[in-house]
């Protein structure tokens, strides 16, 4: 299971919007040097998404899912799951939380199941750049 906190210098409200408004979601979202060129997340349960990654070199690819919980601005709940997956990936559910500290917000991300260790790394990596390039957007 993969798990991660941040604190973020911003609201809770502040950062769930970047999570929830397709046009922030997209400036930030991906591992360093990726973009974001489309991005269809609608923001209520049950909705499906999709997101489409470009690296800095190769051919655009796919994130989709399904929102599984929405309570803003504490918490957001999705599946995760690649088109075209590769053979070691599974769907995970990915899950976040915000809680306030004064002005800033504890960020908390849960995802898993991993059905490899090197899928599992391969997220921590990609949420992790993630997180950073989301800070400097706040």
């Amino acid at each position: 299971m993969l798990e991660i906190e941040r604190v973020l210098p911003a609201r809770p409200a502040d950062v769930f919007a970047a999570f929830t408004d397709p046009q922030l979601l997209a400036s930030w979202w991906g591992p360093a040097g990726f973009t974001i060129p489309g991005v269809d997340f609608p923001v209520r349960e049950g909705a499906e998404y999709r997101i489409e990654m470009l690296p800095p070199e190769g051919d655009a690819f796919f994130l989709r899912g399904e929102m599984r919980e929405v309570d803003p601005p504490r918490r957001i709940a999705f599946t995760f799951a690649w088109e075209e997956p590769d053979p070691d990936d599974v769907e995970t559910l990915a899950e976040l939380s915000f809680d306030d500290l004064d002005g800033s917000t504890r960020t908390r991300l849960r995802q898993g199941p991993f059905k490899t260790e090197v899928r599992l790394e391969l997220h921590r990596g990609g949420w992790s750049d993630s997180f950073d390039k989301l800070e400097r957007v706040l």
